[in-house]
């Protein structure tokens, strides 16, 4: 199990992660969500071992761990960090690159594993191929590949589909941490996408500011947002007073998703004059103004410029 317990990390006297605590078992998976520079890779350094952590501790099976200060080659053995820059070998193939961290005592054996890693991440048409000649996705791609090959008892990802065009993106996402879920592989992800962090995380670390924001389950994460900072990962959020939608003289403010509301046949508090329509597919996204803010509601049909509605909301509040 790892467990990590964060005081306070700095960069000189700029203070990049403060108060960070969680604990990983054996085949969990926990995304760390946030916005750039919130301190998401820093955080993913210091677990690794290649930033030395002098307020704070970082254990591993109840051994602690202790930091580049103190050992030969930064990095710990049993872990693996695949980073915004690729760690491989461009002018060898793909293969020689899975093959680089295998052991090279049974060639079979290490044949088997370089093709099972090939079809993990969809790359088996490349084997051969050099990996100068690969797109940027395809790289990455091979990233994780080589980071598996050894079996890693914890992976470290840090935005590890960012350059996957989004119509592989899903599969591949699903093949890689099922993978790791099968193999008992415990995984944390850097990402700001929050559509891969509620599907796959077993938790969600949020951060602001290098501070923890929110932490739990997908389902709490989600359920429980109440800014508009933390609303803002899961798409466009209404910030409004509780007393549009209820006979409350309460001026606290909460958060609404689109979904959430509708249109009502009766007159109610919240009227809105549509501006736009955008269609998502199965819904239309639409913008409306109330009272000189910008809000949002979903429907099954675009509506007309200037339209008046009112809306109620779908669920309790």
């Amino acid at each position: 199990m790892l467990k990590v317990e964060i005081d306070s990390f700095s960069y000189s006297e700029k203070t990049i992660l403060k108060n960070i605590r969680f604990t990983l078992k054996p085949g969990e998976h926990l995304s760390i969500l946030g916005e750039s520079g919130c301190g998401k890779s820093t955080l993913l350094h210091l677990v690794y071992g290649l930033l030395h952590l002098e307020y704070g501790n970082i254990y591993f099976n109840a051994r602690k761990l202790l930091g580049p200060t103190n050992t030969l080659v930064p990095g710990e053995y049993f872990m693996k960090l695949v980073a915004q820059e690729f760690n491989i070998m461009p002018f060898i193939t793909v293969a020689e690159n899975l093959g680089s961290h295998l052991s090279r005592l049974d060639e079979k054996k290490d044949e088997k594993r370089i093709d099972e890693l090939l079809e993990v991440v969809e790359m088996e048409a490349f084997k051969n191929t050099l990996v100068k000649n690969l797109s940027g996705g395809q790289k990455q791609r091979v990233a994780l590949a080589k980071a598996l090959a050894n079996e890693p008892e914890i992976l470290l990802l840090d935005e590890p589909f960012s350059n996957i065009d989004v119509f592989r993106k899903n599969k591949l996402q699903r093949k890689i941490f099922n993978y790791l879920k099968e193999n008992s592989i415990s995984c944390i992800t850097a990402t700001h996408d929050s559509d891969e962090a509620l599907a796959f995380s077993d938790h969600i670390l949020m951060l602001k500011d290098g501070i923890e924001e929110m932490y739990g389950t997908p389902e709490f994460i989600y359920k429980n947002v109440s800014t508009e900072y933390q609303a803002g990962f899961f798409g466009e959020a209404n910030l409004l007073p509780k007393n549009l939608f209820s006979s409350e003289e309460n001026s606290e403010e909460t958060i609404i998703f689109p979904h959430q509301l509708k249109i009502s046949e009766e007159k109610t508090k919240l009227e809105a004059t549509v501006k736009n329509s955008f269609f998502k597919g199965i819904f239309y996204l639409i913008e409306a103004d109330f009272n000189g803010k910008t809000i949002f509601f979903n429907n099954p049909l675009p509506l007309k410029k200037e339209k008046r509605c009112w809306l109620k909301v779908s669920k309790k509040i």
